[in-house]
């Protein structure tokens, strides 16, 4: 169980350790920021079919062997971060680290489900969920103050990053050998039933949102700040850690809520940190980290009950599939905004494009709102339904 605690941290904070590194980056390869929203988004996009393909991989080939290919994608793209001498290194940096965390993610969490001594299999689920959310609020704080207060920021952290994984892989080659489930490894298929469709689309919308929030504040917002010159690597680091430690903190609060009313509680978060992010658009740390708070909490409530309210409904012989679709849509919600401020800066200044896209995104917000109030009703979404592991 702790190995598999301890690969979800370490794999899920070098897959955000560069976040606070990228307006560095972007002055000494001197890139356009459609370069570097690509480069942030490349993850998130490689992320999520691998997470589809690789889901069911420790069910036939066994967690040990998921979790050692997983270390080795994840030792390349630190190696290309700590390597790079141009944006490709980099692009094939964020590559590798989705590959590596699409594959992990089951693979550990498997292990922490069936091997967790003591716990139920909810347990396992919630310490999952825990682990991969430390290590995302974790990964840009240690950037921001590696590159603030320790010699070769753009090397340094990831020549850490590579110790830890390195221990990763003595403790993954110490487990056992379980024999290998029958059945043959088959990528996850997308499959929504008729009669949920209604309380999926609203559930994925709300997810969606949730996620583009906090992926604009991990793409863009670094440049922003650094920009203005309002904040150093180590703050930018922390506002976006708050982003997520602020999710894990409120995610608890879904099972009370109930999926409908944190959803619902959520949104009402998120349209508050869009407001925020439109009028300022980075220009002031203040608000910023203001916004950041606000939107670590609207990510929670929003993330946590979309994802509960399809885990309280699916059918049991169908939920593998329906996750699989829903966490499709999350991690396009991280990456696609993100590309999307990245080519209205073709035309415009980085702060106006931001302001744009968060405006769009927040004129959303009362529309996925009805829809859930809606699918609420009609389907009679659970009140205490459990948020699954991310």
């Amino acid at each position: 169980m702790r190995t598999g605690l301890y690969l979800l941290v370490v794999l899920t904070a070098g897959a955000y350790l560069p976040s606070p590194l990228y307006p560095a980056y972007q002055r000494v390869f001197e890139v356009g920021d459609l370069a570097m929203t690509l480069i942030y988004a490349t993850f998130a996009l490689v992320s999520a079919p691998a997470l589809l393909l690789f889901g069911s991989a420790s069910d036939a080939l066994g967690p040990r062997s998921v979790l050692r290919a997983s270390i080795v994608l994840a030792a390349v793209g630190s190696a290309c971060f700590a390597l790079a001498s141009g944006p490709v290194w980099l692009l094939a940096g964020r590559a590798a680290q989705g590959l590596a965390l699409g594959a992990a993610t089951g693979a550990a969490s498997a292990l922490i489900s069936e091997l967790s001594h003591g716990h139920s299999r909810v347990s396992g689920t919630v310490l999952a969920s825990t682990a991969f959310v430390a290590g995302t609020a974790a990964g840009p704080v240690a950037g921001g103050v590696l590159a603030e207060y320790a010699p070769a920021p753009q090397v340094l952290p990831y020549v850490l990053h590579l110790v830890l994984l390195g221990v990763g892989w003595f403790r993954v080659s110490a487990l056992p050998a379980p024999a290998p489930r029958p059945g043959r490894w088959t990528p996850t298929r997308p499959e929504i039933p008729s009669g949920m469709r209604l309380l999926f689309a609203s559930a994925a919308a709300t997810g969606f949102l949730a996620w583009t929030v906090a992926g604009l504040f991990l793409a863009v917002i670094p440049a922003l700040l650094d920009g203005a010159a309002q904040a150093g690597q180590a703050l930018i680091g922390c506002i976006l850690g708050a982003v997520l430690l602020c999710s894990v903190l409120t995610q608890p609060l879904v099972a009370r809520l109930g999926a409908r009313r944190a959803q619902l509680a959520g949104l009402g978060a998120l349209l508050i940190s869009l407001g925020l992010l439109a009028l300022t658009a980075g220009c002031s740390a203040s608000v910023t980290l203001v916004a950041a708070v606000v939107a670590g909490a609207g990510n929670g409530l929003a993330y946590g009950g979309a994802a509960a309210a399809i885990d309280g409904s699916a059918p049991a012989a169908k939920r593998g599939a329906i996750t699989g679709a829903l966490y499709l849509v999350f991690y396009l919600g991280a990456g696609a905004p993100a590309v999307a401020v990245g080519l209205v800066t073709l035309e415009h200044p980085l702060a106006t494009a931001t302001s744009w896209v968060t405006a769009v995104a927040a004129g959303f917000v009362p529309l996925v709102g009805t829809a859930v109030a809606v699918a609420g009703r009609v389907r009679g979404t659970p009140i205490l339904a459990r948020p699954p592991a991310r």
